[in-house]
């Protein structure tokens, strides 16, 4: 999958096959790419997994397995714009299965990525120039795990 542009590596521990496979089962405009294997030149199992590629939503990803040294943490992170509130859940649902539940829409999958479950309209809610209601939005948020876009709206509403 080389080309122009960027592609993220994700660095896994004897998962990088199963996690592609993973992520394209999740986001509907993915697809996989080639699964690059050891040779007998070493320095893994001749046969075994050295990488996958694979592609979600327009963003190239090559996951690697490069072992047990590195291991992700909230450093970096994906965020994942929703439409409504069916799409938040959706993300949500499938994300958090094996994985763990943050504050304020964030997440940790099952091989430990961080991702941020965002409605589209929050963002303006919280850069809206009126910052009383960005504050009220913002403490709704600070309330919450998964990201409600109703409770979002009524708070900052002022209802």
């Amino acid at each position: 999958m080389p080309d122009r542009g960027f592609t993220t590596c994700l660095w896994f521990d004897g998962q990088a096959e199963e996690a592609a496979g993973y992520y394209v089962s999740i986001f509907p405009d993915s697809k996989l790419g080639d699964v690059g294997r050891y040779t007998e030149a070493g320095p893994g199992e001749p046969g075994s997994v050295i990488a996958a590629s694979f592609e979600i939503n327009g963003q190239k990803f090559l996951g690697l397995n490069g072992g047990p040294q590195f291991t992700f943490d909230e450093s970096i992170s994906f965020q994942i714009f929703c439409e409504g509130q069916d799409e938040v859940d959706y993300y949500w649902e499938k994300l958090t299965d094996g994985g763990s539940e943050g504050q304020c829409g964030w997440l940790k999958d099952r091989y430990g990525v961080s991702w941020q479950v965002i409605p589209k309209g929050l963002v303006e809610m919280l850069g809206d120039p009126d910052r009383v209601r960005a504050a009220r939005a913002t403490e709704a948020m600070l309330q919450m795990r998964k990201l409600d876009i109703g409770e979002l709206e009524k708070a900052y509403a002022g209802g």
